[in-house]
């Protein structure tokens, strides 16, 4: 690890004013932004310490502001399962078609999701995020005035883009301009956005259904996305994104907004260590991936991004109508009852977050995969029940009791263990492989979907989904860690010993068994 460089005594930095979009960017070259290094720590005795009131208010604007993204993530993946059967019925689509455009965001935020990580170390968080706000408006727009499918998937793809980018930046900028003792909270927030962002775009379908408005469905996220767009004008970058291109007066301003001007100082100072450390250890992260214990966590990092995918997850997400339509239940009664399982995501993801740091990561995994097999086992037999609204009922009442377990534990646990389980030296590679694996694989069973399900019929594809749950079980159970009350430093430690150890070893609670 390397030492904490001595700070000389600087001049006495002017008092901040009132943040604004010119305040957070200043012109370059001025006084209010010097380009030192991160050693050069500005004095606090003439800058004031916020109120608790005015902290938490500035806190509070920043997490409404930002969410904004997972919102729209979460919008833009939900709304296309009630669109899609008018837009089968408007474009005349297949099976495969109906596949090719619902994936086609999944494809694109594979790609943006690389992208975002790169764009947010060179442009900032926060004009990331801008770019990001900026296509979301443009492709909600395009998606909507789609004239052939073409053209709709090539918006789509676009949009997709953005998604991808809001996925990898929004929790990144959450996550490093909170203050320590509510990063957590702040981060899960997030997550929390995201499938509120899907119970959202399950409403708008449903109000709008009767009038078979799809592309209204589709244009209306471009309201938050322009709230997300104008909003960030008003914010500041990240104390630790300042610190890297040496602005750390800017950074001093920022961290002085969201604590005590004496905890200030030493954020300011373990920031800039942190920021040392990742750098020598982006120089040797290819280097420490050919060790074979790296690897071996790569790889079940990556087995943990497939298992969140491969379940069925995105499969109710997507088509939850088109299922329920296949039990005799009328479009708009289809689309109407979906509002169900966005509710229920919702519910059960805030539980999952209330237990997390409770129960643990792998007792959390292994019940969720187990109650999932249960519900699909179930779900796959109903469908050999005579058509009738009782029998639709059933159906929806059997995704909703999917839906909750998995939301409220694998979704959680995989995203929490994804942020916890790599090593310093590999983890923004590693996490943006795993992720990137992730969206491929959420575009594989969004392709499949459909044709599986006219292929094999929803008994069948349902079956195949549990049976993907119980391979998944004995994956989690053999290879998933526990990371429950660890410090990273002591987690990477015992991952490496259990690694080391054998191909027979796993660590659980920071010891082999």
């Amino acid at each position: 690890m390397a030492a904490p460089s001595r700070h000389p005594t600087p001049p006495t930095p002017p008092t901040p004013s009132p943040p604004s979009a010119s305040s957070t960017t200043p012109a370059p070259n001025t006084p209010s932004e010097p380009h030192t290094s991160h050693s050069s720590l500005p004095s606090h005795t003439s800058l004031p310490s916020p109120t608790l009131r005015n902290a938490k208010r500035f806190i509070i604007g920043i997490a409404a502001i930002a969410a904004l993204g997972g919102a729209l993530f979460g919008y833009d993946t939900g709304v296309v399962s009630g669109a899609l059967p008018f837009m089968e019925t408007h474009f005349g689509l297949t099976s495969l078609g109906e596949g090719i455009i619902t994936s086609a965001l999944l494809i694109g935020a594979a790609f943006g999701s690389l992208a975002g990580g790169r764009m947010a170390d060179q442009l900032g968080r926060r004009a990331a995020l801008l770019w990001a706000g900026a296509v979301f408006i443009g492709g909600a727009v395009a998606v909507a005035l789609a004239p052939t499918v073409p053209f709709m998937v090539v918006a789509r793809f676009a949009l997709g883009l953005a998604v991808g980018s809001a996925s990898v930046i929004t929790p990144l900028y959450l996550s490093e301009i909170a203050p320590p003792h509510i990063r957590g909270r702040l981060v899960s927030f997030n997550s929390l956005m995201i499938v509120s962002g899907q119970l959202l775009a399950y409403l708008i379908n449903a109000a709008l259904a009767r009038w078979e408005a799809w592309r209204w469905m589709l244009g209306l996220a471009a309201l938050p996305a322009v709230a997300l767009f104008i909003g960030l004008f008003f914010l500041p970058d990240t104390p630790r994104w300042y610190i890297s291109k040496g602005r750390t007066e800017q950074a001093a301003k920022v961290l002085r907004r969201t604590l005590p001007a004496e905890e200030a100082d030493g954020e300011l100072a373990r920031i800039g260590q942190a920021r040392a450390l990742e750098a020598d250890a982006r120089r040797g992260a290819w280097q420490e991936l050919r060790t074979p214990w790296v690897r071996r966590i790569l790889l079940i990092g990556v087995g943990l991004a497939i298992v969140q995918q491969i379940t069925g997850v995105n499969a109710v997400i997507y088509f939850a109508p088109k299922i329920l339509e296949t039990t005799g239940l009328g479009t708009n009664a289809a689309i109407t009852a979906t509002i169900a399982v966005g509710a229920v995501s919702v519910v059960a993801t805030t539980i999952g977050m209330s237990l997390i740091d409770k129960v643990g990561r792998r007792p959390m995994l292994l019940t969720g995969l187990s109650g999932m097999t249960v519900s699909l086992v179930l779900l796959g037999a109903s469908f050999h029940l005579p058509k009738s609204t009782g029998v639709s009922f059933l159906v929806l009442g059997l995704m909703v009791l999917y839906m909750g377990f998995m939301q409220a534990t694998l979704n959680t646990g995989v995203w929490l263990l994804l942020a916890e389980m790599f090593p310093l030296t590999v983890r923004g590679l590693a996490m943006g492989a795993a992720v990137f694996v992730m969206w491929l694989a959420n575009f594989t069973v969004a392709l499949v979907f459909p044709v599986l399900l006219d292929a094999a019929g929803a008994s069948t594809t349902f079956w195949l989904f549990g049976l993907m749950c119980v391979l998944s079980l004995l994956f989690c159970k053999r290879y998933a860690p526990e990371t429950k009350g660890m410090a990273l430093e002591d987690l990477e430690h015992e991952l490496r010993r259990s690694s080391r150890g054998g191909g027979g070893k796993e660590m659980s609670n920071g010891t082999e068994k």
